[in-house]
């Protein structure tokens, strides 16, 4: 059984690749965004609903990279800091299409086994 850690960096590597993430969760995960820039009233999110925001991202970012500074695991739950940059195809905010976007987060990673229960995302927005 890999370590959650290893789990959890392998999810954010999915992420930055586009690919699928569902296999990284229990059916029953919840994912609760806090309010941040892009969504300032946060949300609450289902699997379905991760999947399927997911695949509408993929038509407006051109790429994104997670960049971990720091990970921590206790327990069941992994805490990881990071630093995400992006460019989308479309302008956002003050930003052009391509121009990067920047942000800061911790997320909170839940695991129930190998597989993700619950995911809390703190997201900090560079201006833009």
């Amino acid at each position: 059984m890999k370590s959650r850690l290893n789990n959890a960096r392998a999810y954010l590597d999915a992420l930055e690749r586009g690919e699928p993430t569902r296999r990284f969760f229990t059916d029953d995960a919840i994912q609760e965004e806090y309010p941040n820039r892009l969504n300032p009233n946060g949300g609450r999110s289902d699997v379905t609903e991760m999947q399927a925001r997911s695949e509408r991202g993929k038509a407006t970012l051109r790429w994104q990279r997670y960049d971990i500074l720091h990970a921590f695991e206790s327990a069941n739950t992994v805490i990881l800091e990071v630093n995400w940059s992006a460019t989308f195809n479309v302008a956002v905010g003050s930003l052009a299409p391509g121009e990067p976007m920047r942000a800061r987060f911790a997320v909170f990673l839940e695991f129930e086994g190998d597989k993700i229960c619950s995911q809390r995302n703190y997201d900090c927005f560079d201006p833009f």
